[in-house]
């Protein structure tokens, strides 16, 4: 029932998208592209710029809400008459105020049984850190502090608005690079063979090239996508120590490594990102977001700051 539900939350947010998307693009007015002259690389050009960051930062905009819906997270209130959430609350808005952040984060938790937690939100100022009941179940104090000091790390850093414009830019160029090639290829194919399209544009090979190229440019950027996520994730491992303290990031870390099995692997690509630890393993850890937890704990021992 949750896969089913977040397939479809899914869904509809890429329907908003896209609706959303190509009204902005009638408004601004933006020709096709594909004129029987050939490419117009102007059109081109904006196209994949408005449909590349545009859906990008649509779902930067939608993250809280997104992250809310399909994984279950409860902002909790803190007030709240059970200690140890409020003292989650607390403890993360102390991080937040050390951090120099001037609106506190919202706080929440999400009923699962792994060990994780994540960071989310479109702004600095308007922030979600949120972590599973797995995880308050079986960390101690000082490990669920480090933790925390990781993702308010994330926050200050402003990750979430970083990895968005990576994301954007990669899918842009995907876009551009696979129509510019696929038009190439197919029209130098048509005048070999003395073919021409009836309406003076490219044929059906083109968007048959164009979204093969697609497919392998866009696993090609998700490598380049996913090097600069666990670059963050170093970084962050970093602010938490300074947050949080070094002792209580490493013992926090070593804690996540205990129960390495219980990382959730079945949440979208979106979420695994957003999480303190994954499981990259082989050639796919070439497009993991984060980097092995003992290489972290490692690099992490060794550094001083």
């Amino acid at each position: 029932m949750l896969w089913f539900k977040r397939i479809g939350l899914f869904l509809l947010i890429n329907f908003l998208i896209i609706i959303t998307l190509s009204f902005i693009m009638h408004i601004l007015g933006v020709k096709p592209y594909l004129t029987k002259f050939g490419l117009d690389y102007s059109s081109l050009v904006v196209f994949c710029l408005i449909w590349g960051m545009g859906g990008a930062f649509i779902s930067l905009a939608l993250s809280k809400v997104m992250a809310k819906w399909m994984m279950g997270v409860e902002i909790i209130d803190p007030n709240n008459s059970n200690f140890e959430l409020r003292e989650l609350v607390q403890t993360v808005h102390q991080l937040a105020k050390s951090a120099g952040l001037s609106s506190m984060p919202e706080v929440g938790i999400y009923n699962s049984s792994e060990i994780n937690a994540f960071a989310t939100g479109p702004t600095k100022s308007s922030s979600l850190v949120a972590v599973s009941s797995g995880l308050l179940q079986r960390m101690n104090k000082n490990e669920v502090r480090g933790v925390l000091g990781h993702e308010v790390a994330h926050i200050t850093n402003g990750d979430m608005v970083t990895m968005t414009l990576v994301q954007g830019v990669v899918n842009a160029f995907v876009m551009f690079l696979a129509r510019v090639i696929a038009y190439a290829v197919t029209i130098g194919r048509d005048k070999e063979e003395g073919e021409e399209s009836t309406t003076g544009g490219p044929s059906l090979t083109f968007y048959i090239v164009q979204m093969v190229l697609e497919v392998i440019f866009m696993i090609l950027g998700s490598i380049v996508v996913a090097w600069f996520s666990r670059f963050r994730e170093y970084r962050a491992d970093k602010g938490g120590a300074r947050l949080a303290g070094k002792s209580n990031m490493i013992a926090a870390l070593e804690g996540l490594n205990r129960v390495f099995e219980e990382v959730e692997t079945d949440a979208t690509p979106a979420m695994q990102t957003l999480k303190i630890s994954s499981r990259p393993a082989g050639i796919m850890r070439f497009f993991s977001t984060h980097p092995p937890l003992e290489d972290r704990i490692a690099r992490l021992k060794e550094s001083t700051f």
